[in-house]
Order: C-alpha cells, then sequence, then structure tokens
C-alpha cells in the first residue's frame, strides 16, 4: 500500500503572547504607604506574530502600547502570562527566564526607540554606539568589528567615514538610522519599533519607512510596530492590533481593519483619519475621556464612550474571540459595528 504524502506543516509563529499581564501598584502619600489602586497598563494581551510578518501595535496615548513592547522584551518584568519565542530549533518562554538565560537571547529581539537622539550617547562615536552590541555579546572585535559596523551603515544608508563623528554632527532621521543600524548589528529575528519615526519630519519619515521595509526583505527581520500614524500603520503593517485600557480590542489584516472595523473603537480612529474625499469618511466620533487604567470602568472599559452600548456592556467584559479565521474582536455588538464600518468605508 502506497504512504499518503504528509500535508506541509505550518511553520510556528515567531512570537507567541498568551495572556500577558503587566500591573502597577499604586501607593498613598505620607510615611506609612499603603497600596490604593493598581493600573492595568497591559491586560490579558495575546496575539502571534509569524516570521518576516509586520504587527502593528495601535492607539490612544496611555492605552498600553508601549508597555506592551516593553514588557516582550523583557525591559519590564511581567505580572502574569507567557511570551513564547522561538528564533531557532529551541522554543523559549521569556517570561519565566534569569537574566542569564536572557542574555544570549536578546542578540535575537532588539528595539528602535521613539527619540533618535536621547537614545544614544552623546560622548560615544557612532563607530562605539553601533558596535557596542558586539562587544558585549563577544561577538566580534578589532578589525572585525570595524567591517561589521561599516557594512551596517552603509545599510541603513550612511558611510563608512561616519564612524568617528558623534551623534549631534547629525540630522534627525540621520540619527535613527544609528539607531537602526544599532538595532540590526546582531542580525536579531525580532525588531520592536516604538513610535519610531513619529519624532521625525514627514519627508523623512517616508524615508525611514522605506528603509524599514527594504531591510526587511533582505534581512527576513519580524516587526512590532508601536504606531500612533495609522496611515504609516496601513502602509507597513501585514496584521493590526488594536489596543484601549491595556487591552487588545481587535486584531486582523491591515486591510480588513481599515476598510471593515468590528469595534466601535477602531471605528472611532478609522473616522478620525483625514480623508480626500469627504463621501468616504466615516462619520463616527468618539465622546467622553480615555478610560482610567486604574479605575477602569464595569464590564466593557469602551461602552462610557460608545454608541451601540446596551445594558450588558455595563455588566459583561467582552472576550477577544475569534469572528472569522484570522480576525479577532472584543465587543458584543461587533457585527453592527461591521455593517456600519463598511457602508462608510
Amino acid at each position: 500500500m502506497t504512504e499518503m504524502p504528509k500535508a506541509a506543516e505550518v511553520e510556528p509563529p515567531l512570537l507567541e503572547v498568551r495572556g500577558l499581564c503587566k500591573y502597577f501598584p499604586v501607593f498613598s502619600k505620607g510615611f506609612i504607604q499603603r497600596q490604593i489602586a493598581t493600573v492595568k497598563a497591559a491586560d490579558d494581551v495575546s496575539f502571534k506574530v509569524h516570521r518576516g510578518e509586520t504587527l502593528g501595535l495601535v492607539g490612544e496615548s496611555g492605552c498600553g502600547k508601549t508597555t506592551t513592547a516593553r514588557t516582550i522584551l523583557r525591559a519590564l518584568e511581567p505580572t502574569a502570562g507567557e511570551i513564547v519565542f522561538r528564533p531557532g530549533a529551541e522554543t523559549h518562554d521569556l517570561a519565566t527566564l534569569s537574566s542569564a538565560e536572557l542574555k544570549p537571547l536578546r542578540q535575537q529581539m532588539q528595539m528602535i526607540f521613539q527619540d533618535p537622539f536621547a537614545s544614544l550617547n552623546p560622548r560615544m562615536t557612532v563607530g562605539d554606539i553601533v558596535g557596542e552590541p558586539l562587544i558585549i555579546h563577544k561577538l566580534a572585535s578589532g578589525s572585525e568589528r570595524t567591517d561589521r559596523v561599516s557594512e551596517m551603515l552603509e545599510k541603513v544608508g550612511l558611510r563608512a567615514e561616519h564612524m568617528n563623528r558623534y551623534p549631534h554632527a547629525f540630522s534627525g532621521g540621520q540619527r535613527q538610522r544609528i539607531g537602526i543600524a544599532r538595532a540590526l548589528i546582531m542580525n536579531p529575528a525580532l525588531v520592536v519599533a516604538d513610535e519610531a519615526v513619529s519624532a521625525l519630519d514627514v519627508s523623512v519619515q517616508a524615508q525611514v519607512i522605506n528603509l524599514l521595509d527594504d531591510l526587511q526583505e533582505e534581512l527576513n527581520l519580524t516587526y512590532i510596530f508601536v504606531a500612533h500614524d495609522l496611515s504609516v500603520v496601513r502602509h507597513i503593517c501585514d496584521h493590526v492590533a488594536v489596543m484601549y485600557a491595556g487591552r487588545i480590542v481587535e486584531i486582523a489584516e491591515t486591510a480588513a481593519v481599515f476598510e471593515e472595523p468590528t469595534h466601535p473603537y477602531t471605528l472611532g480612529l478609522m473616522s478620525a483619519i483625514p480623508h480626500p474625499d469627504p463621501d468616504r469618511s466615516m462619520s463616527y466620533e468618539m465622546s467622553g475621556e480615555v478610560a482610567d487604567p486604574a479605575d477602569l470602568p464595569a464590564g466593557c472599559s469602551f461602552h462610557p464612550r460608545c454608541a451601540y452600548k446596551q445594558d450588558r456592556c455595563a455588566k459583561e467584559v467582552p472576550e477577544l474571540l475569534e469572528i472569522e479565521p484570522g480576525r479577532s474582536s472584543a465587543c458584543h455588538f461587533s457585527d453592527q459595528v461591521r455593517q456600519q464600518g463598511a457602508r462608510a468605508g
């Protein structure tokens, strides 16, 4: 009997976040301090990122995007949850590893910071800044280190002779290219870009975004792209995760999120995007203020600002459920929201 061929195995995601939480205690003032509240900066966050893809984390200021990104890299200690990372043949739960166990894995996960000047040491030359990770991880020294730094600077659009200059001699866009070179010098598998272009001029933003696109294709990079600018997210991301008050409320492919939102908060974000054709603008405006992460309302945390709210919204916390393959939403009435978004968009 002829053996049937086995189906091709699907490659597991490079990064899988399961129920990630990061809480910050709030203490009373005075000599005797006691905890009076808890800020749930990231609460039960779950998503997957496959190798070579870009996931966008979007939402208003204070929604927990940066906290989530920093907790994934273990710049912040997680309160609960799993951070499953597969840079090679082995699988690691970053949430449980000690500092010593994390060190070799840090070569595989790097960060591009928002402020390209504050993230660079003004007393170090560009060559020392970009080459420092090679020294820390004992990957190269001497002429080999110089050659690798020179090669990486040229990859990001700078010249080898820039190695002996200091950060103050460069423009904002050039400084961000230095930050990108430092993040990529060890050829990581995962790169977290935290508002990587928000501090740059619009014309420079386009150059840096195109650079990140080219480097991703050349080096097979995987990005988590934290951003406010939805036009940038639409251009660079394969999937989008929308966060509100520390929780992911919608996650799907980029085109689906922008064309047919299934959560009222996502619909509100899309409505805020300027469009030259007023007939295509989504007529939905969010009222009220952003929820206080230290004192979240009962039920759905977005319901005080929601036009679709009903009695159950103030009582039941909606779960992030898959409403179709590859698409999840945390809204009791996602179908109604989707219909309005499709009509408007």
